[in-house]
Formats: C-alpha cells, structure tokens, sequence
C-alpha cells in the first residue's frame, strides 16, 4: 500500500528545468506592459509638457476642470486666464488640457 522511497525520492528529483524558461513568461509579461501601457504613457506626458511650455499671451486654453480662457500672462509655474470680460483666474500650467493657439478652432464631433 504504501509508495517506496526509492520511487518517491526519484519522482522529486525529475524536476530540474532551465531557469530561463521559468522566468520567460515574466520578461513576456513585462516587454507587453512596457510597449502597450508604459511607452505610450510617456509620450502623452512628453507632448503635454510640451504643449504646455509653449504656451503664450493670446492662446485659448482649456482647463482639467472645463474653464476655457485666453492667456493673458504666463509666469513660470502659472498662466492668468481671463475666462470672461475683466474676470481673470490664476491657473497652474500643469492643469491645462488642452491650448488652442489663436485662430485655431474648436474640434467639433457634431460635424463628423
């Protein structure tokens, strides 16, 4: 009824597979993340810093919160939007989504 030790201990020792095939899914796993989430990510970040530093007095800038102004002064870190006639906002560069330079209009999907 009972297994030999013999037999047991043969069993255990059939085991030893190539430390490269084991870790091979890993590095799949990683080279699919870095190309489908990681590189894209960084190119999104790379195009709005520079969308943002570009920035100048004139353009029309929309806000992460849905304001949308014209720049009429552009510090370091900050832009002051008037977002109405004599109402002005101080924005931080960082929150912009998106800048529409001055004669550049407005992407409509109604007329698609």
């Amino acid at each position: 009824m009972f297994i030999s030790p013999a037999y047991a201990q043969a069993a255990g020792a059939a085991g030893g597979a190539n430390p490269f095939m084991q870790l091979l899914p890993l590095i799949a796993i990683f080279v699919v993340f870095y190309f489908f989430l990681i590189r894209p990510q960084q190119k999104r970040m790379k195009q709005h810093r520079e969308m943002v530093g570009n920035v100048k007095c004139g353009d029309t800038v929309v806000t992460s919160g849905g304001l949308i102004g014209k720049v009429t002064r552009v510090d370091e870190t900050e832009v002051q939007v008037e977002i109405a006639n004599g109402v002005h906002v101080q924005v931080v560069k960082s929150t912009l989504a998106d800048v529409r330079t001055k004669g550049e209009p407005a992407n409509d999907v109604a007329k698609k």
